[in-house]
C-alpha cells in the first residue's frame, strides 16, 4: 500500500476482511485503532446532586476525540492523539514521580537506557507522520522496543500522536504530563542519563514532599555535558556521585550543559552548586526568561506549556517562565545531577527555524 494520508484513508467504511485488521492484531493493537474510533469520556452527576435527588445516576458519555480536541485546542490540526497505546502493568504510588518525555524512533536506544536506569513511572509521547508507511514502520519498531525488556512493559505508558506537524514539543510535553499517573512529574529530555537517585532522596524528604504537595515549588536537577563529544557517548563511564563529578569539572572534562548558551542554565548557579554541602537544597535567586532547567513539580496546578510554541528554540523556556511568573519558586538539589549523552542534532532544521524567528 502506498503512503497516503490517514485522514483520507479512514473516512471510508472499513471492509470486514480488510487486511489492516490483521496488521493491527499483529502489533497487539485493538483493530478499532486503525479506524480512529477512539473511546468515550464518562461524566457523572455530582454526589451532592444525587444526594438531593437531582441529576442522574446514569453517566453521560462524550466522544474521546472531541474531549482531546478541546484539551489541545491550541495545537496545530488535524491531529490524532491516542493515549495509552501501551500502558504500563505496574501500579504506581500517587506520591511517586513520573518522568515525562518525548521520543522519536532515532532516540529509542537512549529511551531504553532511561527506562532501565529509572525503574519508575514514565509517560512518553511519540510522534509519527500521518502516512501509512511511517505508521507501519513506527508500530513495528515500537513493539520491538516495548518487548525488549520487562522494565519497558512494567513502567512505561506510551501516547501516540499522528499528524503532519513535526516538533510540536509543548503539545507533546502536555500530553505526557496529562496522562502521567502520579501526582508529581519531571520534565526531561530523553538524551539525559540519570546519574543519581534523586527520586528516592526526594520521596524520603518530608520537607521536599511538603513543598511539592503545596504546588508552589519546582526542583531542579543540574544538567551537565562532556566538553569533548567523544567522552559523552558511553554512559557507562559517567560519574555516579558528586565527588567524582567535581573532579571531572575541575579537570575541565565536564561542564554546564550547553555552556555556549549561558542563559539556558546559568540561573542554577553552578558555582554555588559546586560548593554546596551534602544535602543542601537552595533557591534559584537570579531567574531569567531563557532559563530551561530540568525540573520536578506537581502535575496538577502549575500552568501548562503554551502549545503555540513549536519548533526549536524557546519552547521549554517559555513553559518554565510561565510557571515562574505564576508564583512557583525553583530550588536546586545540590546532591544530584544528570549528564547529556552525546548525539548529533538536526542542525539544519534548528538553524532554519531560529532564522525564521529572528
Amino acid at each position: 500500500m502506498s503512503p497516503r494520508s490517514l485522514w483520507v484513508l479512514f473516512t471510508s467504511p472499513t471492509p470486514k476482511k480488510d487486511p489492516r485488521l490483521q496488521e493491527a492484531r499483529k502489533y497487539d493493537l485493538d483493530p478499532r485503532f486503525l479506524q480512529f474510533s477512539g473511546g468515550q469520556t464518562e461524566w457523572r452527576s455530582s454526589n451532592l446532586a444525587l444526594q438531593h435527588g437531582l441529576g442522574s445516576p446514569e453517566p453521560f458519555f462524550v466522544d474521546e476525540e472531541l474531549t482531546l480536541s478541546k484539551a489541545f485546542s491550541s495545537s496545530m490540526r488535524p491531529t490524532k492523539i491516542i493515549p495509552y497505546l501501551y500502558r504500563a502493568t505496574a501500579r504506581f504510588d500517587q506520591d511517586d514521580i513520573t518522568i515525562t518525555t518525548l521520543v522519536t524512533t532515532s532516540r529509542f536506544q537512549a529511551f531504553s537506557r532511561m527506562v532501565e536506569r529509572y525503574q519508575g513511572p514514565i509517560s512518553v509521547t511519540i510522534h509519527v507522520g500521518n502516512s501509512t508507511s511511517e505508521i507501519r514502520s513506527l508500530l513495528k519498531s515500537l513493539r520491538a522496543l516495548y518487548l525488549s525488556s520487562k522494565s519497558m512493559a512494567t513502567y512505561v505508558d506510551v501516547h501516540l500522536v499522528i499528524d503532519a506537524f513535526d516538533r510540536q514539543f509543548n503539545t507533546w510535553r502536555n500530553i505526557a504530563r496529562l496522562f502521567a499517573r502520579t501526582d508529581y512529574v519531571m520534565m526531561l529530555d530523553v538524551d539525559f542519563y540519570l546519574c543519581t537517585d534523586f527520586r528516592t532522596a526526594m520521596r524520603n524528604s518530608w520537607h521536599i514532599m511538603h513543598q511539592l504537595r503545596d504546588g508552589n515549588a519546582a526542583f531542579v536537577i543540574p544538567a551537565f555535558e562532556y566538553v569533548k563529544y567523544a567522552d559523552g557517548v558511553d554512559h557507562r563511564i559517567f560519574p555516579k556521585d558528586k565527588r567524582t563529578l567535581l573532579g571531572l569539572v575541575k579537570s575541565k572534562r565536564l561542564g554546564m550543559f550547553h555552556a555556549s548558551w549561558a542563559p539556558g542554565h546559568n540561573s542554577t548557579d553552578y558555582k554555588r552548586y559546586y560548593a554546596a554541602p551534602p544535602g543542601d537544597v537552595y533557591k534559584v535567586t537570579q531567574y531569567q526568561s531563557a532559563y530551561e532547567p530540568y525540573v520536578i513539580f506537581k502535575k496538577d496546578g502549575p500552568p501548562w506549556c503554551d502549545e503555540r510554541f513549536i519548533g526549536y528554540g524557546g519552547n521549554k523556556a517559555a513553559c518554565l517562565f510561565e510557571m515562574y511568573i505564576s508564583g512557583i519558586s525553583y530550588f536546586v538539589l545540590a546532591d544530584h545531577f544528570i549528564i547529556h549523552q552525546s548525539h548529533r542534532y538536526e542542525e539544519a532544521a534548528r538553524r532554519n527555524e531560529v532564522r525564521l524567528r529572528t
